[in-house]
């Protein structure tokens, strides 16, 4: 718990915004100009020349004094808020304005406080969470005295001490720790993903000051080092210390973000701190993320101020051909005011009123409904209960509510790996021993029955098991209580032969350190089975087996590497005899077996073939009795081999060879890299909605490989699997063309359109077009393949090649190049990325993406913080695309094209109603149904239809991912679409306009007195507008709720009850100058000719919207047409459920432990340097004798 909340807060709170871009462009510049990093150690004076930063670090953009300025600043580069300002002054200009002032003026205040409270509260949380990182206290060695001080007062050259399970403070060069020869344990699962043990080493001088203050304090070396930099695993520089040069490299350094483990205490030089260690460097810089939807809104809105500029110059036009022929005539009725000289100077002024007076074609309600409409979408996310993660009672959290409908058009996934696609837990699922399997679970008939918790296996016979172990099958351990020799020998092999540290921090609880986490689950395994490892020395290797501890001699440990694939340990028994144990990949231990073994070997392979189809990774587990003459002349050649200085690893992996050969099969074990629940049906169903999945991980390739078969990004039947492995530029620019001229031989000719279109030089970066393969492959890159390929000149080959792939493996990757691929695509693809990952490693790429999801993971929480949206598991990333994203874009589309057609409509009518009033700029409507359309009458319908509106249902959704496919293509709401709704609402105002006119036009009423006057068609027209756009709203609404009834129908009513108050007696009689139209809805909607004028408008702006939807589909059907229909009729003829069947893997995928394993702590072990902690181990163990 304390390695969580030691994480919390250590990056951003919202990704938002840029965050401190002035003191970003000043570290950039300062370290640009830094060459070499100097520092003494305990002289701050000498260090504040080069004028380094101290160790805090500052996400939050305003402070108290500077908001509003800075705030209001950043709302005014918004082209819409602009805008409106500009309005608002010429709204105060009495000559031009024929709007009231506070018509535009409360609005826009509305949408300020509104941005700017949200922008307040976010800061907020970004100042706590700097503070809470900066407040941390660590202790500092100050003046021969270890002080308690704060992260933030840490400063370069300064000496600190940082105890066990504590992160590390800042990036510092380790100078003595509490382990014997200086060595420090670590954990980086924050910087690269890998929750294995990790050993950093001390320099001999400096190691031997230990815990010495006197000698600490006393210690001036002067280190000169690279500058900042983002490479985790690069360090290099000199210390010079009492007249002698020391070398540095990166199995000194420290850096921040990693845990001390198993150590006691360890004192350390800061070298780089709060911006500069490499930590910060990778995290990337925060952006302010803004939709496709947002940027075509910009892009439209643009449109609409031409079209609005041309109307008004047309109008303009108008006046001044109407005042020079009519105008300046009729002066006696009409005069001019004093400061209109001539038509030309009345046509000026009428431009600005026309300017106003259309202002509607851009209503700022837009930009407010817009936020509201994002806003509940988000809470939808926040309330899903299935997306609640009860184990840990963590919602999913929408922490940004700009990008919702963005989620219903990705494209792209770039998913982590471990601690998002996995569980980060190995788990002892399976194992072989002499040709029997062992794990499946049983009832008490011997029936095969799924595993339960009522299955588990009782362990409490073994006080020393780990209760988080589970296992299921109850046969094993009969067959160890009975003492199978074979079995017996099977866990003795595995509870030996690994490089696995032991710390008991409380009496009989084992704590294991682990070079691999397959190791870890192996050694967990065995010590529930009662097989226990205590301890080990350099010379033993302490083992309390079914109650009974024994000791056995380490003779040789002959350890992993990538080309043996195999780890071994060579021991003499209690009994006096020499055994040798091995365990490997299957392939490599099935040609070192005795020929006594091929039968047993061939029923071993088969079982791993059963292993392997349900994704587990294994190995083979073998020994072999030495003799001991044989033993004594081989140890000879073996120390031989290991002091020669040239071509060593050579000379060993012989002398290897010659003694792990006729070994003994026992058997073989089975593990699980745990996969997070519904991993695999989660990446299935985002494939069939064409979502690329690629996975960017720090582990290794094998492990990487394996686990993109397990989850299905990688299948067996696919037409090949490309692997770039090529050190140079030059080899990875081979295997990447390789591998497309076998994708699409074509895309390597001249002739092919891409190629021809880059022969012609065209300006980077452009948007690439897909390209079809031939079938379906899958590609494999390492980091430092990938570093080459992501060169200028390489990066397209790379992004051709990449994706023509149905999934990417990418491995090996610091988190700067999880960010380079991500804004790869990005650049060159134009369409929206999605980033997920759970740790600090995955900062840069979530930052980098469209979208950045943040899993609660066990990696702390940096992700989350840094994220757009988080929750607790990868398989809720269906839901939230499939269902949350879907809905939210097709919500915002419907939301957008009705909101600019009924604005376009209600507004174009002043323009049909120049023509008759001698483009004087006279509205058509009541001051007050201008002020009320967008506000009240129309805003809740459309509210409704944007908040609850469902095509189909969540069900639907999931089960047919294809209905995402319009999203991804933009296809609802876009430039094209935009053109449908201006056309539209040029001919809705056209029919509005004209249809009430000629209605009243020389009408009269039943008493013989004139109708046609001007109150009269006012209120007409804006009472046929209201019917004719909650008509509109009802036939595009698919899902009635109440709340959509109640929004629909009472806004109508609501506008007749305002209309019938607006116009009441009581209240023109008593504010005459602001209610003047008195009497007129009583007089008006008493007439025939007003509801046949409201039928006759609504049926002709009806009749062409009813067609084009009944036609469309008919004429121009899309994908998702077919499947609506598909559903349609599954809903009238529900089909039988499709019966799965689990598909066998090819052996290809077996052994990923051994090949992804690396080279283990053998070395260490055997050279005496893990003497002092193991020491003490062993004697707890006898202790307990």
């Amino acid at each position: 718990m304390k390695y969580v909340i030691a994480f919390i807060s250590e990056t951003p709170w919202d990704c938002s915004w840029d965050c401190s871009a002035v003191h970003k462009m000043e570290d950039e510049d300062r370290q640009n100009a830094e060459e070499e990093r100097i520092l003494q150690a305990n002289n701050r004076r000498f260090n504040s020349l080069f004028d380094y930063p101290d160790n805090s670090i500052k996400t939050s953009k305003y402070s108290f004094f500077n908001f509003l300025p800075i705030n209001l600043f950043e709302q005014f580069r918004r082209l819409a808020n602009a805008y409106f300002l500009i309005l608002l002054f010429l709204q105060l200009i009495p000559q031009i304005s024929s709007l009231a002032w506070y018509t535009t003026v409360i609005p826009l205040i509305v949408v300020l406080s509104i941005t700017g409270v949200k922008d307040a509260v976010d800061d907020v949380k970004r100042h706590r969470s700097d503070q809470q990182v900066n407040n941390r206290s660590v202790l500092i060695l100050v003046n021969g005295r270890v002080e308690e001080n704060k992260w933030r007062d840490v400063q370069v050259g300064d000496i600190i001490k940082l105890e066990n399970d504590r992160p590390v403070t800042a990036d510092v060069l380790l100078l003595s720790s509490s382990e014997p020869y200086g060595l420090t344990y670590i954990e980086t699962a924050d910087l690269d993903g890998e929750t294995n043990l990790k050993v950093k080493q001390a320099i001999s001088a400096t190691s031997d000051m230990e815990d010495n203050l006197e000698l600490l304090s006393a210690f001036n070396g002067e280190v000169r080092c690279d500058p900042p930099n983002n490479k985790l695993d690069k360090f290099s520089g000199t210390l010079s210390y009492q007249g002698d040069t020391y070398v540095l490299d990166s199995e000194r350094l420290l850096l921040r973000g990693c845990v001390i483990r198993n150590t006691d205490w360890c004192y350390g030089l800061v070298i780089y701190t709060g911006p500069d260690t490499k930590l910060m460097q990778n995290s990337g810089r925060s952006t302010f993320k803004r939709t496709h939807i947002d940027h075509l809104m910009n892009v439209l809105v643009v449109w609409i101020f031409l079209l609005l500029g041309g109307m008004c110059f047309l109008l303009a036009i108008g006046h001044g051909i109407w005042e020079n022929n009519r105008g300046y005539h009729f002066q006696a009725f009409l005069p001019w005011e004093h400061y209109i000289t001539s038509s030309a100077t009345s046509s000026s002024l009428a431009f600005w009123s026309y300017f106003i007076v259309l202002n509607t074609m851009v209503p700022i309600s837009l930009y407010v409904s817009v936020e509201i409409i994002r806003l509940g979408n988000s809470y939808y996310i926040n309330w899903d209960r299935q997306m609640f993660y009860a184990p840990k009672n963590t919602p999913a959290q929408a922490r940004t509510t700009t990008l919702n409908e963005e989620l219903g058009q990705v494209e792209y996934v770039f998913s982590d790996k471990t601690g998002t696609l996995t569980e980060n837990v190995m788990i002892f699922d399976k194992c072989s021993i002499n040709g029997k399997t062992y794990g499946y679970s049983y009832d008490d008939n011997g029936q095969h029955v799924p595993k339960s918790p009522n299955n588990k296996v009782d362990f409490s016979y073994n006080h020393l098991a780990d209760p988080k172990f589970s296992f299921y099958d109850k046969t094993l351990v009969e067959a160890v209580k009975s003492e199978d020799p074979l079995v017996y020998l099977f866990f003795l092999c595995l509870s030996l032969c690994h490089t696995v540290m032991s710390e008991e921090k409380a009496e009989g609880k084992l704590v294991y350190q682990a070079q691999s986490p397959d190791e870890g689950a192996l050694v967990t395994a065995t010590r529930n089975f009662g097989f226990v490892f205590c301890s080990r020395t350099p010379e033993t290797i302490t083992v309390i087996e079914m109650g009974k501890i024994r000791v056995y001699h380490l003779l040789a440990i002959l350890d992993f590497s990538s080309e043996r694939k195999r780890m071994s340990v060579i021991v003499r028994t209690p009994e006096d005899r020499v055994m040798l144990f091995c365990k490997g990949a299957d392939t490599i231990i099935y040609e070192l077996l005795h020929p006594s073994c091929v039968s047993l070997g061939d029923v071993t392979m088969d079982h791993l073939d059963d292993f392997a189809s349900e994704g587990l990774r294994t190995l083979m587990v073998a020994y072999r009795e030495l003799d001991k003459a044989f033993f004594q002349k081989w140890i000879k050649k073996h120390g031989e081999a290991w002091l020669t200085l040239e071509d060593r690893e050579r000379k060993l992996a012989l002398v290897y060879k010659e003694i792990e050969r006729d070994l003994m099969l026992l058997g073989a074990t089975a593990i699980e890299d745990k996969l997070q629940k519904g991993v695999p049906e989660t990446i299935v169903t985002l494939s069939k909605a064409k979502i690329k999945i690629w996975v960017l991980t720090g582990d290794k390739q094998e492990t990487a490989v394996n686990i993109a078969y397990s989850c299905r990004i990688f299948k067996d039947e696919m037409d090949g699997v490309f692997m770039v492995e090529g050190k140079d530029s030059e080899t990875v620019l081979q295997e990447l063309r390789t591998a497309r001229k076998k994708m699409k031989p074509e895309s390597l000719l001249e002739s092919d359109p891409i190629n021809i279109y880059l022969a012609r030089k065209p300006k980077m970066p452009f948007k690439v077009l897909d390209e079809v393969p031939n079938g379906s492959y899958g590609l494999v890159i390492s980091g430092y393949s990938l570093a080459c390929a992501l060169e200028r000149n390489m990066e397209f080959e790379l992004l051709r090649t990449a994706c023509m792939c149905k999934g990417v493996v990418c491995c090996r990757m610091t988190p700067l190049q999880k960010a380079q691929v991500v804004n790869l695509v990005k650049r060159y693809k134009k369409v929206v990325t999605l980033a997920i990952g759970d740790g600090a490693n995955d900062i840069g790429m979530i930052k980098a993406a469209h979208i950045g999801v943040g899993i609660s993971g066990h990696e702390g929480m940096q992700a989350t913080l840094s994220s757009d949206f988080s929750f607790c598991q990868f398989h809720y990333l269906q839901r939230l695309l499939l269902v949350h994203g879907r809905w939210s874009y097709n919500r915002m589309c419907k939301f957008l094209s009705y909101f600019f057609y009924k604005n376009f409509a209600f507004t174009l009518v002043h323009f049909w109603y120049a023509f008759f009033n001698g483009f004087s700029a006279q509205t058509v409507y009541d001051i007050w149904f201008i002020t009320f359309y967008n506000l009240i009458y129309t805003s809740l319908p459309v509210l409704g239809l944007s908040l609850f509106e469902k095509d189909v249902n969540e069900t639907w959704s999931l089960c047919y991912p294809e209905l995402y496919e319009p999203g991804q293509h933009n296809l609802y709401f876009n430039k094209k679409e935009f053109m449908k709704c201006l056309l539209h609402g040029i001919y809705n105002s056209f029919v509005l306009f004209f249809v009430p006119m000629g209605t009243v036009f020389n009408s009269e009423r039943r008493d013989g007195k004139d109708i046609s006057d001007f109150q009269s068609f006012s209120l007409i027209v804006q009472t046929t507008l209201i019917w004719v756009m909650t008509m509109q709203i009802a036939l595009r609404t698919t899902s009635w709720t109440m709340i959509n009834h109640a929004f629909t129908w009472g806004s109508l009513g609501l506008y007749f009850c305002i209309l019938l108050l607006l116009c009441s007696d009581g209240l023109c009689l008593m504010f005459p100058s602001i209610f003047s139209f008195l009497g007129v809805a009583r007089n008006s909607l008493s007439q025939p000719q007003m509801w046949l004028c409201l039928i006759l408008s609504t049926v002709l702006c009806m009749v062409p919207l009813i067609g084009y939807k009944f036609l469309r589909p008919l004429l121009w059907p899309i994908n998702v047409d077919k499947v609506l229909n598909r559903i349609h009729f599954c809903l009238k003829h529900p089909m039988p459920p499709q019966v799965q069947t689990k598909k066998k893997h090819s052996s290809k995928r077996r052994s990923a432990y051994a090949f992804s394993h690396k080279q283990g702590f053998g070395a260490l072990i055997t050279s005496g340097k893990t003497q002092k902690s193991s020491a003490l181990a062993k004697n707890t163990v006898r202790s307990k004798k």
